[in-house]
C-alpha cells in the first residue's frame, strides 16, 4: 500500500518534463526521424544517440536552474546582461508565429484525415487554434499539466504497439549497419541533428514549466530533475521508434514525400496502413496525431509565458502578467499567417529553422554560463563530468551551426 501510494506521489510530482516531450516529440519525430528511417533504415541511429546526449545538459540546466534559485533562464539572462535577454526577445518574435503556424498545420491534416469533416487545412486550423487557445486561456497550467500525461501515455501507447506490429510484419533482414551520408543526404544529417530532440530555447520553456510547477504542488530539486529525465528519456525512446517506423514501413519503398506538412501526413498514415493493414489505420492516426497536438498546444502556452516573462523583466513591471496579450497576439496572428500566408509557408519554416540552428551556441553558451555562475548555488551546480560534456557540446553545436551554413548556402 505504501509503495502504490509513492507511485501515485511520484506519478503526481511529474509535469514540466512531459511539458518537455510534448513539445520536442513533433515534427523532429514523426517527420524528421521517419524521413531519417525511411532514407538510410537505421543507419541515423548513431546521430539520434549522440545529438541528445550533447544536448542534453544544456537542456536539463532550465530546471536545474529554476529549481535552485526559484528564477526562470530569462532571469538569469537579465542578470547576464540585459543584451541578452533582448536578443532573445527578437528571436522569439521572429520565429513564434511560423512555429506555431507550422505545427498547427501539420496537426490539421492528421486532424482531416483522423476526423474527417472537411479536408480544408485553413478551417482545420483555426479549430485546431481556438480550441487550444480556450483550453490554455481557461485551464491555464494545471489543465495543461493534466492533459499532457493523458496525450503522452496515449502516445507512447500507440507509438510502441506501431513499431512492435510493424517489426513482426516485416519481412526484411533487419540491418543496423551505421552511415555518414554525403551529397544532400549530409543537408538532411545537419538538419535531422538540430531538430533533435528540440531547438534549445525549449530549456527556457521548462524553466518557467517548472516553477509554475512548483507554485501549485512544491517539488524538490531531485523530483524535478527525476521528472525531466522522465520527459528526456520519452523523446529518445519515441524517437527510435519513429525512425524504425520508418526504416520498417518505408525504407526502399521509393515513396517521394511531399515537403507539404498537410499532404506528407496523408502520405505518412497511408504508407503505413498499406504496409500494416487498415486495422491499424486508426492506431497510426491516434499515434500522430497525438504527436503534434501535444507540440502544438505546448508551443501555443510556452512562447507567451516566455515573453509574457521577458516583458515583465524589460519594463521593471514584475507585477502584471502579459500572458493573456501574448497568447492572444500569437493566436491571432496564427490565424492570419493561415489566411493571408499560407504560401509563404515554405520561407517563413526556412527563417525559423535557420535561427533555430544558428542560435544554438547561443543559447548552450548562456545555459552553461548560468549553471556555473555566482548566482547558482554551489550545491546545485553541475559536476566536473556534466561540465567537460558541456564543454564538447558548445564545441559540437559552434561546429554543427557553420556546418549547417555552409552545406546551406555555399
Amino acid at each position: 500500500m505504501h509503495k502504490r501510494y509513492s507511485m501515485i506521489k511520484l506519478i503526481s510530482k511529474l509535469g514540466p518534463g512531459l511539458l518537455f516531450a510534448g513539445a520536442a516529440i513533433g515534427v523532429s519525430h514523426l517527420v524528421q526521424s521517419t524521413r531519417a528511417g525511411a532514407d538510410f533504415g537505421w543507419g541515423l541511429i548513431w546521430a539520434l544517440i549522440i545529438v541528445n546526449i550533447l544536448k542534453y545538459p544544456f537542456f536539463q540546466y532550465g530546471p536545474r536552474y529554476a529549481m535552485a534559485t526559484g528564477e526562470s533562464l530569462l532571469d538569469g539572462y537579465f542578470k547576464v546582461g540585459k543584451i541578452f535577454l533582448i536578443s532573445y526577445f527578437i528571436l522569439n518574435i521572429a520565429t513564434m508565429f511560423t512555429i506555431q503556424t507550422a505545427v498547427t498545420i501539420v496537426t490539421a491534416g492528421l486532424a482531416s484525415s483522423l476526423f474527417g469533416i472537411t479536408d480544408n487545412m485553413v478551417t482545420w486550423s483555426l479549430i485546431i487554434t481556438i480550441g487550444c487557445y480556450v483550453i490554455l486561456l481557461f485551464g491555464r497550467y494545471q489543465l495543461l499539466d493534466k492533459m499532457i500525461k493523458i496525450i503522452i501515455l496515449i502516445l507512447a501507447i500507440s507509438t510502441i504497439l506501431s513499431t512492435t506490429v510493424a517489426s513482426f510484419n516485416s519481412n526484411e533482414i533487419f540491418s543496423f549497419e551505421q552511415v555518414f551520408p554525403t551529397g544532400s543526404g549530409l543537408v538532411f544529417l545537419v538538419a535531422f541533428m538540430g531538430w533533435m530532440p528540440a531547438p534549445l530555447d525549449i530549456s527556457i520553456w521548462h524553466s518557467i514549466w517548472a516553477i509554475e510547477k512548483n507554485k501549485k504542488q512544491k517539488i524538490t530539486p531531485k523530483e524535478s530533475l527525476f521528472d525531466f529525465n522522465v520527459g528526456y528519456l520519452a523523446t529518445v525512446i519515441l524517437g527510435i521508434c519513429f525512425v524504425s517506423l520508418g526504416a520498417l514501413v518505408m525504407y526502399n519503398s521509393e515513396v517521394s514525400f511531399s515537403n507539404s506538412g498537410s499532404v506528407f501526413a496523408g502520405q505518412l498514415i497511408e504508407l503505413y496502413t498499406s504496409n500494416l493493414g487498415d486495422n491499424f489505420y486508426l492506431i497510426i492516426s491516434i499515434c500522430a496525431f497525438t504527436t503534434m497536438l501535444s507540440t502544438t498546444i505546448t508551443c501555443l502556452d510556452a512562447s507567451p509565458r516566455t515573453m509574457s516573462k521577458a516583458t515583465q523583466l524589460l519594463t521593471s513591471n514584475h507585477n502584471k502578467n502579459y500572458y493573456f496579450h501574448w497568447i492572444s497576439l500569437l493566436s491571432a496572428g496564427t490565424m492570419l499567417i493561415f489566411y493571408y500566408l499560407l504560401s509563404e509557408m515554405g520561407t517563413l519554416v526556412e527563417l525559423a529553422t535557420i535561427l533555430s540552428f544558428i542560435t544554438a551556441p547561443f543559447y548552450a553558451i548562456l545555459n552553461y554560463k548560468l549553471v556555473v555562475s555566482s548566482n547558482m548555488p554551489k550545491s546545485h551546480r553541475p559536476s566536473k563530468s556534466m561540465r567537460i560534456m558541456s564543454i564538447i557540446g558548445i564545441l559540437f553545436l559552434t561546429v554543427f551551426a557553420l556546418g549547417y551554413i555552409l552545406t546551406r548556402f555555399i
